[in-house]
C-alpha cells in the first residue's frame, strides 16, 4: 500500500479505514493512531481493548522529536500475593514458571489490573492529537452499535475460548448468544452481535471525557461490578491511575536511529538482542542465510535469558495477544502503538454494567515470591510489547510493532534487521520467512532455505512449522515507512485474514 497522504496499519481492515478516514479530513497521527484504537476494542475485542493498556512512541515528521507514553497496566493496591498460591513445579528452564491455583492469575477477577488504555490515548490526543474527545470516539461507538462482526474468523475466536468466555455471565452473554458459539453463515443467526452496553459507556466517555472512566460515573461502575468477585481493584485504583511521558530509548544501527520503550517493555529485550546480533551476524551477505539465522537465535536467546534472569518473565508462550497500530501522515510524523488486554479475550470478565472485557495483567508477573517480577500490589508488570521507530537524517523512516506476546521483539528483530542490514521493502521483509527463539524449542518457518534449521540444529533444538493463522507462532506485525520525500507505504501481515494496510485517498479533502 502506498500514499503521500498517509497510511494506517492494523490487524482489522475496519479499524484501519477508520483511522485512514481520520487523516482524509486533516486528522494527524496521533488521531488516526487513536481512532483506529478504540475501533479495533470493538472489532477484535479477543485482542486488545479499554480494559487493557499499551505503549505508544511518536515521532515528529518535521523536527524528529520523539515522544514516548507508557499507560501499561498496574497491580491493584490492594493486592495480595498470599491469594496465588504455587500448586505446580518450575522445570528450571527460564521460559516457564509454576502453576498458581485454580489459574486464578491467568484468568477471571483475580487476574485484572488497572487498566490504563482510556488515559493513555485521551492523554495522546491532549498533547499531540488534533481532533476532540468526543468526536475520537465517535466511530468506535458506531461500531458498537453495529455490533462484532460475526464472520468465520470472529466465531473461531470465540469457539477457542469457549469454556473460559462461559464462566462469566455478562462474558457469556455477549460472546455466547444463547448459551453457545455463534455460528458463521447461519442464515437464522444475525450477522452482527452489537454492544448496547459498551456503546453507552463510550458515549457517556464522550460526554463526560476520559477521567470519567478513573473517577466519574464509570468509575463508580467498574467498581461496582468488580466489587465481592475477588478482584481487588477498587475505587482507589482507578482515581490515582495516571499515564507517564518517559523518554525513549535510542539506539544508531547501520545508519539508522532505533527508539524504542524503556522500562517493563519489550524495547531493552529488543535493543540488546539487536547489539549481540552485531557481533554475530555474518558479514557481507546480500540475503539471510542458515548462518545469519543461527545468529538471530542466540541474540535472542541471549537477550531472552538477561530479560527474563533479571527483569522477570512476561507470562505464558502461547498466551498473550495484542494489538498494533502503525500511522503516518502527510507531514511524515509517525506513530506505533500497541495496545493489549494480555491473553485472548484478556481476564475473561466482563462487567455487567460496564459492557467490556478487562485485562488479565497478573499472568505478566512471575508467581514465585523474591524474584524481580514478583506478583506485588501497585506495581507495574514486565511487558512483552515493543512499538518502535526508526529515524533517518533525524527524521521519521519506519514505524512498525507486531503483537504474539513473546514471539513480539524476536519478530521485530528480524523484520528491522531485513530492512536495514538487507536493504528489503517492507514487503519483502514481512513475506520472508522467520524464526522464533522465545521457546526452548526454536521454531523454523517451513519456507525456509534448507540450511537454516540444519544450522541451527548444530546448537538447540528445532521444529520445522507453518507460519499458521492459529497458533500464531511467528508474531503479527504491521509498518509504515517513508520511501522517499512525502511518499510512504504500509504492510500488514499477510497471514492474517483481516489484517490491513489503508491509504488516505490522494483525491479526499
Amino acid at each position: 500500500m502506498r500514499s503521500s497522504r498517509g497510511i494506517v496499519s492494523a490487524q482489522n481492515r475496519h479499524a484501519a479505514e477508520a483511522g485512514a478516514a481520520i487523516l482524509e479530513q486533516g486528522g494527524n497521527a496521533v488521531d488516526a493512531a487513536v481512532v483506529t484504537t478504540l475501533v479495533l476494542s470493538v472489532v477484535e475485542p479477543w485482542l486488545s481493548g479499554i480494559g487493557g493498556g499499551g505503549f505508544m512512541l511518536r515521532a515528529d515528521g518535521v523536527t524528529g522529536e520523539v515522544n514516548a507514553l507508557d499507560f501499561g497496566v498496574i497491580a491493584p493496591l490492594d493486592l495480595n500475593p498470599d491469594d496465588y498460591p504455587i500448586v505446580g513445579e518450575n522445570d528450571g528452564d527460564w521460559f516457564s514458571w509454576p502453576e498458581v491455583q485454580d489459574n486464578r492469575n491467568i484468568s477471571g477477577p483475580h487476574s485484572i489490573c488497572t487498566p490504563g488504555t482510556i488515559a493513555g490515548l485521551a492523554e495522546a490526543l491532549e498533547r499531540h492529537g488534533t481532533l476532540n474527545w468526543a468526536d475520537a470516539l465517535a466511530p468506535a461507538i458506531e461500531w458498537a452499535e453495529r455490533g462484532l462482526e460475526l464472520d468465520w474468523f470472529a466465531c473461531f475466536a470465540i469457539a477457542n475460548e469457549e469454556a473460559g468466555l462461559s464462566r462469566c455471565p455478562a462474558t457469556a452473554n455477549l460472546f455466547l448468544p444463547g448459551g453457545r458459539v455463534p455460528r458463521a453463515g447461519d442464515s437464522a443467526a444475525p450477522r452482527h452481535a452489537p454492544m448496547p452496553q459498551k456503546a453507552r459507556l463510550l458515549r457517556r466517555l464522550a460526554q463526560a471525557g476520559a477521567r470519567d472512566f478513573y473517577e466519574g460515573e464509570i468509575a463508580a461502575k467498574i467498581a461496582s461490578d468488580l466489587s465481592g468477585s475477588g478482584s481487588a481493584l477498587s475505587a482507589k485504583d482507578l482515581a490515582e491511575y495516571r499515564p507517564d511521558w518517559v523518554e525513549s530509548l535510542a539506539q544508531p544501527h547501520a545508519g539508522w536511529d532505533i527508539r524504542a520503550m524503556p522500562g517493563l517493555s519489550g524495547g531493552p529485550g529488543f535493543l540488546d538482542a539487536l547489539n549481540r546480533l552485531q557481533a554475530l551476524r555474518p558479514a557481507g551477505r546480500a540475503a539471510p542465510s542458515g548462518a545469519s539465522a543461527a545468529a538471530f537465535a542466540s541474540a535472542i536467546r541471549d537477550a531472552y535469558r538477561e530479560r527474563l534472569g533479571r527483569a522477570g518473565h512476561a507470562g505464558h508462550p502461547d498466551a498473550d495477544c495484542t494489538s498494533h497500530v502503525s500511522v503516518v501522515d502527510a507531514s511524515g510524523t509517525m506513530v506505533s502503538l500497541t495496545n493489549t488486554l494480555l491473553s485472548r479475550f484478556g481476564s475473561r470478565v466482563v462487567g455487567e454494567n460496564t459492557g467490556f472485557l478487562f485485562n488479565n495483567g497478573v499472568m505478566w508477573f512471575d508467581p514465585r515470591p523474591g524474584q524481580p517480577n514478583s506478583i506485588a500490589p501497585g506495581v507495574k508488570p514486565l511487558a512483552n510489547m515493543c512499538p518502535l521507530i526508526l529515524l533517518r537524517d533525524g527524521r521519521p523512516a519506519l514505524a512498525i510493532g507486531a503483537a504474539g506476546g513473546r514471539q513480539i521483539f524476536p519478530a521485530l528483530l528480524q523484520l528491522v534487521s531485513f530492512v536495514t542490514d538487507y536493504g528489503m521493502t517492507l514487503e519483502e521483509a514481512f513475506h520472508y520467512p522467520r524464526i522464533d527463539a522465545s521457546s526452548p524449542t526454536i521454531l523454523v518457518d517451513s519456507r525456509d532455505g534448507m540450511d537454516v534449521a540444519s544450522t541451527i540444529a548444530r546448537d538447540w533444538p528445532v521444529r520445522i512449522i507453518d507460519n499458521t493463522l492459529y497458533p500464531v507462532n511467528f508474531a503479527i506485525p504491521s509498518a509504515v515507512m517513508c520511501t522517499a520525500p512525502g511518499e510512504f507505504s504500509g504492510q500488514a501481515h499477510p497471514y492474517q485474514p483481516w489484517a490491513y494496510a489503508a491509504a488516505a485517498r490522494e483525491d479526499a479533502g
